[in-house]
């Protein structure tokens, strides 16, 4: 027990992980859970192990071995993963990129009007860049779950401009790495650049692995300690409901409750059956079909002071239009009255 001694502060795994899913493997993983009589399977990272139980799963009717209680902890930066609200260091990750938000702020701050286009990792799953975009006060955060056009490009532009008309010194636009294949983060660079010639410069800064390192947060390491307690919990009730009494006896269940993902959702410890998870996933995108954050982003744009804001389905609704001059100075719109936003 000494030698995982003040592991919850360390950030990484210690123990070891490698992103190969067990399809085309299930012979040799069979004859290992058989040879050390292994009585339970517990899987702890991100998409690939929640693809693995499901896997594993779904080959018990032909390998006896796999029937075995199977349980997924969530544990990814990319929080990606169905059936929980928050995946084992999504917050670290987070807090990483908002003390990196602030510190390339903090690097302009002699510098007058400059916009920063700051991409994040997270792969099609817009969590860390809608949450750290909330969190370091950014202009816009551009994500794959809603879409988005080169009119919409083109109308946050004007808003900075208009911004940086106002007095405002510095804009921060927050991108997420697969949010869409052709405007990427050189291609909005580039547009701001250009666009933004005479009000204000723009810098890019892919942020990439650093918003792996750094030290667990607080809530990181209570969760992690939380989940492994709660993990040893459901292994000793599953053992103990199939009659496993010594390291010697083999349990075998199909029952599809034997087979789970342990999350949090809505502040509660649930167990959802990875059968019932399947539903509720985009293998594709590799991301749940539903996601709480959501509906955080019209305070996105409330934050920002923009005239525009997104709904919780992903559309991007006009409260009010305007055509918008392209002076070196572009006038800043005037708030619109109550009878024209009821109008529109």
């Amino acid at each position: 027990w000494s030698d995982v001694g003040g592991w919850v502060g360390i950030g990484g795994a210690i123990l070891g992980t490698k992103r190969a899913l067990p399809i085309g493997k299930f012979d040799k993983i069979a004859a290992r859970l058989k040879e050390y009589n292994i009585q339970g399977l517990l899987l702890i990272g991100g998409f690939e192990a929640f693809q693995a139980g499901i896997q594993l799963y779904e080959q018990r009717q032909h390998y006896p071995e796999f029937c075995i209680p199977i349980l997924v902890i969530p544990s990814t930066i990319s929080n990606n993963v169905p059936g929980t609200d928050f995946s084992l260091g999504s917050d670290t990750a987070l807090n990483e990129i908002t003390e990196i938000c602030d510190r390339i702020r903090q690097s302009a701050q002699g510098t007058k009007r400059r916009v920063f286009i700051i991409e994040t990792m997270g792969g099609y799953c817009g969590y860390l860049a809608t949450l750290s975009a909330m969190a370091g006060g950014a202009d816009a955060a551009y994500i794959y779950e809603e879409k988005f056009s080169i009119k919409d490009l083109e109308k946050d532009v004007y808003h900075m401009a208009s911004k940086m008309a106002e007095g405002v010194q510095r804009g921060l636009i927050v991108r997420n790495e697969k949010c869409n294949e052709n405007y990427n983060a050189d291609f909005m660079h580039r547009l701001y650049s250009e666009e933004g010639k005479g009000l204000f410069s723009a810098r890019m800064n892919i942020l990439g692995h650093m918003q792996q390192g750094g030290r667990a947060s607080p809530f990181d390491r209570n969760m992690g300690i939380k989940f492994a307690v709660e993990a040893s919990g459901w292994f000793e009730t599953q053992l103990q409901n199939l009659g496993i009494k010594s390291s010697k006896d083999v349990p075998h269940t199909v029952a599809k409750e034997s087979a789970c993902l342990l999350g949090i959702t809505k502040r509660k410890y649930v167990y959802s059956p990875l059968e019932e998870l399947i539903e509720e996933t985009n293998f594709q995108q590799r991301i749940p079909k539903t996601q709480w954050w959501l509906k955080l982003r019209p305070l996105l744009r409330i934050f920002a002071k923009h005239h525009s804001v997104y709904e919780e389905e992903g559309e991007f609704i006009e409260i009010e239009e305007r055509h918008v001059a392209t002076e070196s100075v572009i006038p800043v719109p005037e708030e619109p009255t109550v009878e024209e936003t009821e109008t529109n």
